[in-house]
């Protein structure tokens, strides 16, 4: 079909990037502000051959999307700060079952109820630990629509291709912005199923093998498999083994942490000079804070942009890259610090870093972002 260009809402580039990886499965309860995503997803479904379902609560949903994916579909669904709470049990057991799946979070305002039609990106840290355990999850955040579709393409394939649930963390702004969108056929990638060919009598669903899982066979077909929440050895049954249990919760773990090279993803602006300091921004802060550098640099301030499309695992290596150019750091977040605190992780205790949190249920302006820039530059 060549290029196509459309002016779209974020929550619809989102289900379009969905049904473009071959999304065909979708159970959710509608939730402000993701609940566009279902609406269209109900239609569109239809449309394509796929499956849409309504659940009663998000614990169901967590559970049907499991039952879809080992049912040999893309399933996905779509959430906000409540619903993705009530997620977490189910959400750990398709981590330890290595399933393939899409968790969409459009972020609002909490704890709780909080504003339901306001912004914030205070999930960060639930998305990375909101499940007991020791488990490593991916998170990418878009900031713009362009990036609400090939976000969420890039969710389905590093979930096909790490047999992994992944998060798209987006925020109530971005989900709601309209802009332009192109989706150009000869230039996105989409990664489909390994699927296994062994015999069935030898298929083990998680055998591991160079970090990675065996391909994930589908029921109702020929392969027979055991799927458990309890530890589980390669051929999926039951397991206290000390050992197994060790060489279990390393794999899931490494098969993220030691791809970081291939799952991370960052966008730097402003960086090819000199710069001073450093802002760090991801989600819908990334524009407010391209907007206010420019700005800023018509006084002859100096400052770099690094935005964070991979939330997690954390980029680790491009933040010290890039910080260490710069003599101070700035991090906007409509939040507490939660990314900022991950970055003075990594910086250390010597280095400058600023912040700027924002969680009254408004996104942060240039204007902030410049008065803040002045302040500490």
């Amino acid at each position: 079909m060549g290029i196509i260009r459309e002016f779209v809402q974020g929550n619809t580039a989102i289900t379009k990037g969905a049904l473009y990886a071959g999304a065909n499965f979708y159970a959710g309860y509608p939730i402000t502000p993701s609940s566009e995503i279902a609406e269209i997803s109900s239609m569109e479904m239809m449309l394509n051959g796929g499956v849409y379902i309504q659940m009663e609560d998000e614990i169901a949903s967590m559970a049907a999307l499991i039952g879809g994916a080992l049912a040999g579909k893309k399933a996905f669904t779509a959430t906000s700060g409540p619903g993705f709470s009530l997620m977490q049990e189910n959400l750990g057991y398709a981590q330890l079952a290595e399933i393939p799946c899409v968790i969409i979070n459009v972020q609002r305002s909490g704890p709780s109820t909080g504003l339901a039609t306001k912004p914030a990106q205070a999930d960060v840290m639930q998305v990375r630990w909101g499940r007991h355990g020791d488990q490593s999850i991916i998170a990418l955040s878009p900031s713009n629509i362009q990036e609400c579709f090939d976000l969420t393409v890039r969710a389905f394939n590093l979930a096909e291709k790490y047999r992994t649930p992944v998060i798209l963390l987006a925020d109530e702004i971005v989900a709601h912005l309209r802009e332009s969108l192109t989706i150009d056929n000869k230039k996105i990638n989409v990664i489909n199923r390994e699927k296994p060919t062994c015999n069935p009598k030898e298929y083990l669903p998680f055998k591991i093998d160079n970090n990675k899982t065996a391909p994930l066979a589908e029921y109702g077909g020929s392969y027979i498999m055991k799927i458990s929440g309890s530890m589980h050895g390669p051929n999926g049954l039951f397991s206290g083994n000390p050992d197994n249990c060790q060489i279990k919760t390393s794999h899931i773990n490494d098969k993220i942490n030691k791809n970081v090279d291939d799952i991370v993803e960052i966008k730097s602006f402003y960086t090819d000079k000199k710069y001073d300091l450093l802002v760090i921004a991801f989600g819908s802060t990334t524009r407010a804070a391209r907007a206010a550098i420019l700005e800023a640099e018509k006084e002859g301030l100096k400052i770099g942009l690094l935005q964070l499309i991979t939330i997690w695992p954390f980029a680790e290596k491009q933040v010290m890259e890039f910080s260490i150019k710069a003599k101070k750091v700035l991090i906007p977040e409509m939040n507490l610090g939660q990314i900022s605190n991950e970055v003075k992780r990594v910086l250390g205790p010597d280095f400058h870093v600023y912040t700027y949190n924002k969680t009254n249920g408004t996104g942060i302006t240039p204007k902030e972002i410049i008065e803040k820039i002045k302040e500490v530059y």
